[in-house]
This record gives structure tokens, C-alpha cells and sequence, in this order.
């Protein structure tokens, strides 16, 4: 059985789905001051100023902070079982699918939120690492558990398995936060091509 590590988003999809959800959860109060309050930032890290990991956290306070959890997971559920199926790019459903008859393992792992992708992988029968929200009294906070993990995708997946049982290691990427997790692979896909 090998292992196979699998980014979602711009990976098994073509857009980042975060930013997607959060469009679709934002109230109108929040899309209306979200030119001030996320603009600045989404312009920096467009430019190289502000990484993703710094954006993701700044967009997930301005989000989620005081919302009510139950009704984000609600919406949540319905967007992994409504809009993601016609965001998934056929030739990395087809090699996720081929992972799965060869009986590996596999784990996506993903600065995305683990309100949508944790459905999505139970359909599929993926593993899953990645970001997942605080809350208390029922109320989300606005902060990851653990802080972003996007930047640590690599030393999570060590702390997940046990990788020298494992006689084979697939990765599946496309940004720069993928590449430590790349580099664990001997097997390696970085936007659609093979590197490896």
C-alpha cells in the first residue's frame, strides 16, 4: 500500500474553494465591508506581500468570528454535496480513484476548512488534514484550531503517519505551501504535471 497526499484547492479543483464559501456564507453586513476590511490584504498578497496562510487567517476572522456554528456547517454540508461535485477536475478524480482500487492511502491535505472538506472526503474515502474552525458555547471565534495549517502541511502529515512503512509516496500539488509536502514524495505532481 502506498501513500498518496492530495491538495484540494487549484489541485482536485479548478479555483480555490475557499474563498467561494466564504462568498456564499458572508452576511450582507460583511460582503458590503469587505472592500476595507479584506481588500488591503487580498491586494498584498496578490502582489507577493502577504502570503496565503496571513490572508486565510485575516478573511476567517472577518468571516466567521461570532457566527453561529451550526448554521455555518449547515451551509457548509450543503456546499460540499451541491457546488463542489462541478468544481473537481476529471483527470485528478480519475487518479484519486485509481489510488483508491489500488488500495493506498490517501490524505488530502489542505488549508481549506474541514466543514466542507471532511463530507467531501468521506464520499470519496480520503483522509483529511487541514484547517479547522474554534468555537465555543456554539459560537465560532473566527480562529483555527491549532492556528493555519497551511504552512505546515509537511510536519502535519509526519505527525499522521508513519511514513517509512509506506513504500511509496504520491503528492499532488500546486502552490509553494505544497512543496515541503511534495518534497516527502517520490512520486510528484505539481499542477497537472508530473516532476518526479
Amino acid at each position: 500500500m502506498d501513500l498518496a497526499l492530495i491538495d484540494f484547492d487549484h489541485t482536485v479543483t479548478t479555483c480555490d474553494t475557499y474563498s467561494r464559501f466564504l462568498r456564499g456564507v458572508a452576511t450582507p453586513r460583511q460582503q458590503a465591508g469587505a472592500k476595507w476590511s479584506v481588500g488591503p490584504w487580498l491586494a498584498g498578497y496578490r502582489i507577493g506581500l502577504v502570503s496565503a496562510a496571513v490572508l486565510r487567517t485575516r478573511v476567517t476572522r472577518v468571516a466567521f468570528a461570532g457566527r453561529d456554528a451550526a448554521e455555518i456547517e449547515k451551509a457548509a454540508r450543503h456546499y460540499a454535496d451541491e457546488v463542489l461535485p462541478g468544481l473537481l477536475r476529471p483527470w485528478m478524480m480519475a487518479r484519486i480513484a485509481w489510488h483508491r482500487e489500488r488500495g493506498d492511502d490517501l490524505l488530502l491535505v489542505s488549508g481549506s476548512l474541514d466543514l466542507y472538506l471532511r463530507p467531501w472526503c468521506e464520499r470519496h474515502g480520503l483522509g483529511l488534514l487541514c484547517n479547522r474552525l474554534e468555537v465555543v458555547d456554539g459560537r465560532l471565534t473566527g480562529r483555527y484550531l491549532g492556528g493555519d495549517r497551511g504552512a505546515h502541511k509537511a510536519a502535519d502529515i509526519r505527525a499522521a503517519r508513519e511514513l517509512t512503512r509506506y513504500p511509496r509516496i504520491h503528492a499532488y500539488g500546486d502552490s509553494r505551501e505544497d512543496r515541503p509536502m511534495l518534497a516527502l514524495a517520490h512520486a510528484r505532481w505539481y499542477r497537472g504535471r508530473q516532476i518526479a
